[in-house]
């Protein structure tokens, strides 16, 4: 049941969906045998594995009006809440910082962007925009980001190339990454970052998305009216993306306005059936795993991570044991391709029996 005193159990389903997902793919047997859901979009377009990122943009900004509105009211003042806002951005992006530089953190080509930076950069905005508009100034601040993104990258060239230039090197987000970060960008691509500067503006559109849908369910309207609402809403954002798709292209590493809008109608819903099974019809059963991970998110990232790091550090017979761990129990009973994502099932499940032990323990790591 949704109201402004019990915990909306959907949201952490849909948060738990979403790292799952995002555990899965970042963590296969063999990236050269990944099926194509799975993989990220090579460039324009999108694929299933392109969902991931911006849920959880659209769920840190949902989450947003759930807890803020609740202190407020209790008569807990804003300046707790810029400390709070403050303290846990600095905590997320320093987290991000410590994962990008494992396992030897070095200095020369450290990462400074990533997901858990993007996050907190969005926490951020997101929050102050929350406690210092209402909801039509929310609405029009982000399409207004949405416009600006899209007018700055169409009409503004990079230098040594064309105005509107959408390409991995020729695009003026990619250009304004290689000049800030220089070395210190995503080492695969080089020429840009996906998680960049200018990028960054329209996925506070997507955490605006969010905090709207997360003042949406606040309301007092009936959780049937909740449900279909964001259904419907998401339906015309997907709509209104697709139709942008043809002037602005969905991109992910650029975070057009179009993947903005198209994935933030998809998560909402995604969110509204979540809803509806969980919270208005009590269908939770088949949901508990997805909610022991939405429970300790922040901690399963962390965890996922470390272990990744672990299978490609520690040797077996001069191979990585992740290497050794996909040839010989794995790929020696499967085709690469099933072997790779046979693997990759079996990480999500150690990190589930890891999050099940603290959740049986009622331990809940927040920031």
């Amino acid at each position: 049941m949704a109201t402004t005193d019990t915990r909306l159990v959907s949201l952490d389903v849909f948060r738990g969906i979403t790292i799952a997902g995002m555990v899965l793919v970042n963590n296969p047997g063999s990236w050269e045998h990944i099926y194509w859901p799975l993989e990220h979009a090579q460039w324009s377009g999108w694929t299933p594995t392109d969902l991931v990122f911006p849920f959880f943009v659209f769920i840190i900004g949902v989450a947003i009006p759930l807890a803020f509105a609740r202190r407020i009211e209790s008569g807990g003042s804003k300046r707790d809440l810029y400390l709070k806002i403050i303290r846990r951005t600095i905590i997320i992006f320093a987290i991000g910082l410590f994962l990008n530089g494992l396992p030897d953190f070095g200095l020369a080509d450290y990462r400074i962007p990533g997901v858990l930076q993007r996050l907190a950069v969005c926490y951020f905005f997101a929050s102050i925009i929350f406690l210092n508009t209402k909801y039509r100034t929310q609405i029009a601040i982000a399409i207004g980001l949405l416009i600006f993104y899209w007018l700055l990258v169409r009409l503004v060239p990079a230098p040594g190339f064309a105005a509107g230039d959408l390409t991995k090197e020729g695009s003026l987000p990619s250009y304004v990454d290689r000049v800030v970060f220089g070395p210190h960008v995503w080492a695969q691509a080089r020429v840009y970052d996906p998680e960049g500067i200018l990028s960054t503006i329209p996925a506070i559109s997507t955490a605006l998305i969010g905090v709207l849908t997360g003042t949406w369910l606040r309301t007092e309207r009936t959780r049937y009216e909740k449900a279909a609402g964001m259904f419907v809403v998401g339906a015309v954002c997907v709509a209104i993306g697709w139709a942008w798709n043809a002037f602005f292209p969905i991109n992910k590493a650029l975070w057009t306005s179009s993947y903005v809008l198209f994935t933030g109608g998809l998560a909402l819903q995604f969110l509204s059936i979540c809803y509806w099974l969980i919270d208005i019809q009590g269908y939770r059963r088949w949901a508990k795993p997805f909610e022991v991970f939405g429970l300790n998110a922040i901690a399963l990232y962390v965890v996922a991570d470390v272990i990744a790091m672990l299978l490609g550090v520690i040797k077996v017979g001069g191979e990585p044991v992740g290497g050794w761990i996909y040839d010989h129990l794995f790929a020696s009973w499967a085709s690469p391709i099933n072997a790779s994502l046979a693997m990759a099932i079996c990480f999500v499940l150690v990190c589930l029996g890891l999050m099940w032990i603290l959740y049986n323990r009622k331990i809940f790591l927040k920031v």
